[in-house]
């Protein structure tokens, strides 16, 4: 027999739930067998499959030994370098400031030392997260940036973070400003952009489309030009919905390429500057929360703020041209 402590991080689930989480080695249809025939116990009694479970909880697992797998100690995370740079961070939240060259998650190329590997090295180093005592939560991300995009991505640190924080991004509750530098001086110097992206999975980018298909998405944002300085205008951008390479694919589109964007804009316009990527940066988020937010109540009305811009001092080292 083995006891299972329910924590904060794992209540609120059915027990069924939990237990698919928790021993991924025991196959369903054997689990509702073990629940049926009482040898998952909650305090020594029967307990039902719908049962929630609550903080403090302790199950008792008559289970053979061969479904409680130990944890892999080659899990990615663990080759992961601990080091970030925390924008902002709470008991339940934390905000990093992403540098460029870094994905968030592992993609094609697999490299361990990703965004969320480098977040869950760190929780475990400060002892705020152990995946041997949490075994159905992991820290995750809220939302994504490119790899040659720096700057904010939302991680939470706990299981009602995460429910929270998911629900106010799709509810749009969490607004996202970006900064970039564009070839051009965007005409008005302030205004919305809508139009459609269709994805080219093949090319890996999206290309904007001004009526709405069957399989393109809708794209909005919101741009205002904060200062012009030679052929460059510093300009911020609202997400208002989220889609991949949005910023990039409509601000060429409206003819103002991304400084350094060569997927998008040209190696021409790029030629003689010092920038190998897209100069565009994830610099500032708040929550404007207009429904409960329950546990994250407290972050209603705050704003985060990137502590660096890196290509602000090129920049403002260009020389101002009279109109």
């Amino acid at each position: 027999m083995k006891e299972l402590i329910i924590g904060r991080n794992d209540a609120g689930q059915r027990l069924d739930k939990y237990l698919s989480k928790a021993l991924p080695a025991l196959p369903p249809s054997l689990m509702q067998k073990y629940i049926r025939l009482k040898r998952v116990k909650l305090g020594g009694k029967r307990v039902e499959k719908d049962y929630r479970l609550q903080e403090g909880d302790v199950l008792q697992l008559y289970i053979s030994d061969e479904f409680f797998l130990p944890p892999d100690p080659d899990e990615a995370w663990r080759k992961a370098s601990p080091v970030l740079e925390i924008a902002y961070e709470d008991d339940q939240v934390l905000i990093a400031d992403k540098p460029v060259g870094l994905v968030v998650h592992e993609d094609e190329q697999g490299s361990a030392d990703t965004l969320i590997n480098r977040i869950k090295a760190y929780l475990y180093q400060k002892g705020e997260w152990d995946p041997e005592s949490e075994r159905s939560f992991v820290p995750a991300l809220c939302n994504r940036i490119d790899r040659n995009t720096g700057g904010l991505v939302v991680a939470a640190k706990t299981a009602e973070a995460l429910r929270v924080l998911n629900q106010k991004i799709k509810d749009r509750e969490i607004t996202k400003y970006y900064l970039c530098l564009v070839h051009g001086a965007p005409r008005p110097a302030a205004g919305t952009l809508k139009n459609y992206l269709k994805r080219d999975t093949d090319k890996k980018q999206v290309f904007v489309q001004q009526r709405k298909t069957g399989d393109n998405l809708t794209a909005v944002l919101r741009y205002r030009t904060l200062e012009k300085r030679g052929d460059v205008s510093l300009v911020e951008c609202e997400l208002v919905t989220g889609r991949t390479h949005q910023i990039r694919a409509q601000m060429q589109a409206a003819g103002w390429p991304l400084v350094g964007d060569t997927k998008y804009g040209t190696a021409a316009h790029n030629r003689g500057l010092p920038f190998a990527h897209q100069a565009l940066w994830s610099w500032r988020l708040r929550f404007d929360f207009t429904t409960p937010a329950g546990a994250l109540e407290y972050l209603r009305g705050r704003e985060v703020r990137a502590k660096d811009v890196p290509f602000l001092k090129f920049f403002r080292d260009l020389p101002k041209k009279s109109n």
